[in-house]
């Protein structure tokens, strides 16, 4: 199995620490607002990555944080006139229904920062001890990046391109303007921890280095997360984590593509910034997590409406080709060489794209067979079932999913709308009858009569 370092800026072969375990850290959501598409791009990306790492036989332990205190919620908890718990638990909820919708298996341990704040202080002591950190008195703690040698090697940067091009934070406390602070002092009234520097609370990048190593160890597998956390958050995490252990951090550091709607940068000042439960009003959640397997994990992803509309239909003829089928229970030995092409594809830096093109070839062979009657039908239907299903997809039933979609009436609604028409038809109101139905056809369902009764699928037009 080959996996992009970003640390190497190369493709490596995946070898574990321990033979046939992973250890994987990804940096989580800061608590203090819905997620949005850029976190479901997060999420789904370990997801599938977690998922296949499990059907390769590996046993994960998959470690996603939480950043339940920072300056963030601290700031929305107070505008919203709550506490800080309330903020904070209201909002993972929301997190844990929106990842659900998604079809996003929950990580094996969500660690909190507040949960966490011994053992971030234990490590900023040795920090201290050890001269890469300092206390100047006011409270804070600061780190000392000149002190660090190698930092800068996650982003490929010198220290000396890093001054330059800083913005130069006014703050007399600092030795050099590029140290960051680890323990920041509590303004009055501030939520805070006893410290032995005094009442405070952590800085972010220390959060997630005491985090991962209190959970995975001083040294693992695979570090993930998006494309803006390369620098400095995880350049930091490195900086503090090895200074404090004397040992490697991370073997493989993995991110995720960005999110750009209708090409741009998503950015709530470009007014085209979406959540994730905004996004699922209107689309099928397997619709959008489709749209974020069909790029590869990291490429930039295109939010618009003929990409979704796209997903949409390649997933349409998947379910087409599965309705109507019976699975059986198992087969020995899957058709073709459909599954050892999927992986090859899978061992390749999670190549989605390449994998899904193995499923659609395996759609046309079910469908060729399925119009030749052949005993193969089964067989085939069950192995794209069992394949889609690795990357989180295929889940729902067939004629569910085809009488889906965006359409503004629920399932009962529409039905209500069909027995009425009957009625209307059975009293010889034709007018009512071919009102109703062109009232749902204006909504993209489309009738289907039948001496058996009537039908309704969405428009795939």
């Amino acid at each position: 199995m080959q996996i992009y370092n970003t640390l190497s800026r190369t493709k490596e072969e995946f070898t574990p620490i321990e033979p046939g375990k992973v250890r994987m850290y990804v940096c989580g959501m800061t608590v203090y607002d819905f997620c949005h598409l850029g976190h479901a791009r997060v999420m789904v990306a370990f997801d599938v990555i977690s998922r296949y790492l499990r059907h390769r036989g590996y046993d994960v332990t998959y470690v996603r944080n939480i950043t339940d205190i920072d300056d963030k919620i601290l700031r929305r908890a107070e505008e919203n006139g709550e506490s800080i718990g309330e903020l904070t638990e209201r909002m993972i909820d929301a997190m844990h229904e929106d990842e659900g919708r998604l079809f996003v298996q929950r990580p094996d341990q969500e660690p909190r920062a507040t949960g966490h704040v011994a053992e971030i202080i234990a490590m900023i002591e040795v920090l201290i001890d050890k001269g890469f950190a300092y206390a100047p008195g006011n409270g804070d703690v600061y780190y000392r990046v000149r002190k660090f040698e190698g930092y800068g090697k996650l982003n490929n940067r010198n220290l000396d391109d890093m001054r330059s091009g800083a913005r130069v934070e006014v703050d007399e406390h600092k030795e050099d303007p590029l140290d960051f602070v680890l323990w920041k002092g509590a303004k009055p009234g501030e939520a805070s921890w006893a410290s032995p520097w005094g009442e405070g609370r952590p800085g972010w990048h220390i959060e997630c280095s005491a985090m991962s190593t209190c959970c995975l160890g001083n040294t693992f597998d695979i570090h993930g997360g998006g494309p803006d956390l390369t620098f400095p958050h995880h350049e930091n995490e490195i900086a503090q984590s090895e200074a404090a252990t004397g040992e490697r951090y991370v073997n493989t550091w993995m991110h995720a593509g960005a999110v750009r709607v209708d090409s741009e940068k998503m950015s709530k000042s470009l007014g085209n910034f979406f959540t994730i439960r905004e996004v699922l009003e209107h689309h099928d959640p397997e619709v959008v997590r489709y749209l974020l397997v069909a790029s590869h994990y990291r490429s930039a992803i295109n939010y618009a409406p003929e990409a979704l509309g796209e997903a949409r239909k390649s997933l349409e003829r998947f379910y087409t080709a599965l309705d109507g089928v019976e699975l059986p229970a198992e087969i020995e030995v899957g058709p073709g060489d459909y599954a050892a092409r999927f992986s090859a594809a899978m061992d390749d830096d999670f190549n989605t794209p390449e994998a899904l093109s193995v499923l659609f070839e395996l759609v046309r062979e079910l469908n060729r067979a399925r119009k030749e009657g052949s005993d193969d039908v089964p067989a085939l239907a069950l192995e794209l079932k069992r394949l889609g299903g690795i990357l989180g997809l295929l889940t729902q039933e067939p004629a569910a999913f085809l009488k889906g979609g965006s359409v503004a009436l629920s399932e009962d609604e529409i039905n209500a709308r069909i027995a009425a028409r009957a009625e209307a038809k059975k009293a010889r109101q034709f007018a009512e009858a071919d009102r109703i139905r062109d009232e749902l056809a204006a909504l993209g369902i489309v009738l289907k009569d039948s001496r058996e009764g009537t039908t309704w699928v969405v428009d795939k037009g």
